[in-house]
């Protein structure tokens, strides 16, 4: 059925289904292997610890795995990317120490190192000028929605098995090779870049490690950004259930009311991401700042039921927005030099993978030596 429609509309489809697929049968993952690791014999602690392994090594590997996939080519990477988090699927139905829970998770991370810059690279190309942006909110709009699934599957998953942790792992396997079958079969790689040997200017000539030294400046900046952004983003994120819980005395059928409207926030994200191709990427690119702290505002000043609802709301439009406007902002910078687009791309990832990385952290203990009002009025600040 596919293969009737034009090569562009098939090809974003396959994004589209590779980013829904992969998080659906991740997802699982995120919610079932903190269980198996308490399971393992694991503390609270190391939990925590082996939990962000994954996070750490895609940070440190992005700008390698970038520089790979310039040269193998994208839909290679990308293809041995889904391989390798499919085994990592494996590696966890099998795991039997704590040892080679992190192995998995590791592995994980390098798969993520792998995986981000080809596509990233891939969305870019497919998108061109014009709608580089609502290619990335379709496949944003696609790997939210599995992610809300998901976490329910899981849950479903683990009470179909009574608790059969492995059943649940070879299940996400064979989700996982549905991405691998729609990649393979739809998404083709785009032409290598070729440059064309020029005359190079004379201040380029006399001073390349002039020019050198201010790419690098300009990349570390976008990676500041990135990193600051998702920092001030993600001080919420993975604390919101005690937000809700501890602090706005949510209970727990009304949190499962709020996390249903993440869903219906999701479906935004293609009119953020038309409006960043054909209106202002830079300010639809600020709106992830000015969510972050509108939301703040309103968990600090109403904190209850209506008031957390509004903030999660808000917060949510405010991550719809910023995918795509970022996914645009690192198409245009790769841009410059597409030979070597993918590595540029992991690098300005990974400060977008540290600010994730670095946001719970901050938060947690700004809550243990403070509150959270404190912790909120910090990332009204920081944003």
């Amino acid at each position: 059925m596919l293969r009737k429609l034009p090569r562009a509309d098939r090809t974003l489809l396959a994004f589209v289904a590779e980013g829904f697929f992969s998080r659906l049968s991740f997802g699982i993952l995120t919610f079932v292997v903190p269980l198996y690791a308490l399971q393992q014999g694991m503390d609270l602690a190391t939990i925590g610890l082996f939990l962000s392994v994954n996070v750490v090594v895609s940070i440190a590997l992005k700008p390698v795995m970038g520089a790979l996939a310039d040269r193998a080519g994208y839909r290679r990477s990308l293809i041995a990317a889904i391989l390798l988090r499919s085994g990592v699927t494996l590696v966890f139905a099998f795991a039997a120490t704590p040892a080679a829970l992190f192995a998995a998770r590791a592995l994980h991370g390098v798969s993520i190192a792998l995986r981000d810059p080809a596509l990233g690279a891939l969305l870019a190309e497919h998108g061109g000028k014009k709608k580089v942006a609502q290619s990335f909110a379709w496949w944003q709009t696609a790997k939210s929605l599995a992610g809300n699934g998901s976490k329910i599957a899981g849950g479903l998953l683990l009470a179909a098995t009574g608790g059969d942790f492995q059943l649940v792992f070879l299940a996400a396997f064979a989700l996982s090779l549905v991405p691998l079958h729609v990649v393979v079969r739809h998404v083709r790689e785009t032409p290598p870049y070729r440059s064309v040997v020029r005359p190079a200017p004379a201040a380029v000539v006399e001073a390349p490690r002039t020019q050198e030294r201010l790419e690098r400046s300009a990349i570390a900046s976008f990676a500041g950004l990135g990193l600051m952004i998702s920092l001030t983003a993600y001080m919420v994120g993975p604390m919101f259930p005690i937000i809700m819980v501890a602090y706005a005395g949510v209970s727990l059928d009304q949190a499962g009311l709020i996390y249903g409207l993440s869903g219906l926030v999701a479906l935004t994200a293609p009119g953020f991401g038309w409006l960043a191709d054909n209106v202002s990427n830079k300010l639809v690119l600020s709106l992830r700042s000015a969510a972050n702290i509108g939301s703040s505002a309103l968990y600090i000043v109403a904190p209850n039921l209506a008031g957390v609802a509004a903030g999660r709301v808000v917060d949510d439009l405010g991550k719809a927005a910023f995918k795509p406007a970022w996914g645009k902002l690192m198409a245009d910078v790769s841009a410059l030099d597409k030979r070597r687009r993918a590595r540029l791309m992991g690098y300005m990832s990974s400060g977008e993978d540290a600010g994730e990385a670095l946001g719970p952290i901050l938060a947690g203990l700004l809550m243990s030596i403070w509150t959270i009002p404190v912790m909120l009025g910090a990332r009204i600040v920081l944003a």
